[in-house]
């Protein structure tokens, strides 16, 4: 097993000021980073790249869309920015020397019409996102979709939707990214979640409950670590943790003493779980 650090616990300034914290995060253990892209210009990563090369980072980019960049948007217009948008995401993606980019960008986040997804919507998002693994193929980039809670996106909010979704794209480059936060608040048994979705699965966020440091909250954590063995995953346990400096996540208190401090604690209960 691998584990890796999302850079959204420090928010969505992902510029060269994080490039200490980069320091930190290898000094602590972790092997990899989880990298927002949300500058769709290649050129702002060649530095990235470099510094983490030079540390020795492995590195995976995540993204999110807006109601401007909605593939499931029922104007054309908007569907097909969305999908430009995306392409230039994976640009910057391979500039950076990741192999996935991740994230719930089948949809806009944020972005309800009071009603369930229409075929219409179905049919948009598979198209979309076929045409951006076909892309992002070329480039040597899987994707790896992500379903988010009800409150945040109503295309798939929950595993059996998302696997549905991705096995109507059917594509070989389309994957999942199984996310724990969103499956302790959708899913009767994340266990059994993750079973069902098995080989799916191409990456790993542990969360908790509450976004603070994972082992601190009430997420059944035997029951994830147990069927992550079950389905013979030996990839990626990536941290995914949010504070103020996320205004997106709506967290408005201080749920752990420091950054550091949760990496410390949370890298060593998934290590620990990861042996019992």
């Amino acid at each position: 097993m691998k584990y890796s650090m999302n850079l959204l616990l420090w928010g969505t300034q992902i510029d060269e000021s994080l490039f200490p914290t980069l320091e930190l995060i290898r000094e602590i253990g972790f092997e990899g980073v989880e990298v927002p892209i949300f500058n769709t210009n290649p050129d702002a990563w060649h530095q990235w790249r470099k510094k983490l090369d030079e540390l020795g980072l492995h590195r995976e980019c995540d993204t999110f869309c807006g109601p401007a960049e909605n593939l499931i948007s029922s104007d054309p217009a908007i569907r097909a920015y969305a999908l430009e948008n995306l392409k230039r995401v994976v640009d910057c993606g391979a500039v950076l020397g990741a192999t996935k980019l991740m994230g719930p960008y089948h949809s806009a986040l944020g972005v309800f019409t009071g009603q369930p997804a229409t075929a219409d919507e179905w049919k948009w998002g598979v198209e979309g996102i076929y045409q951006l693994a076909d892309y992002a193929q070329q480039q040597g980039i899987l994707l790896g979709l992500e379903y988010l809670n009800r409150f945040e996106l109503y295309l798939t909010s929950c595993g059996d939707e998302l696997t549905r979704f991705v096995d109507d794209v059917n594509h070989p480059n389309c994957k999942i990214m199984f996310d724990t936060f969103h499956a302790n608040i959708e899913e009767k048994n994340i266990g059994d979640c993750i079973r069902s979705m098995g080989d799916r699965i191409a990456f790993i966020q542990l969360s908790e409950n509450d976004r603070s440091t994972p082992g601190k909250g009430n997420v059944d954590w035997k029951g994830t670590f147990q069927a992550i063995k079950d389905i013979n995953y030996d990839g990626w346990l990536s941290i995914e943790a949010f504070s103020p400096k996320l205004p997106a996540a709506n967290i408005w208190r201080k749920m752990f003493d420091s950054e550091e401090q949760l990496m410390r604690d949370g890298l060593s209960f998934i290590k620990n779980s990861v042996l019992a």
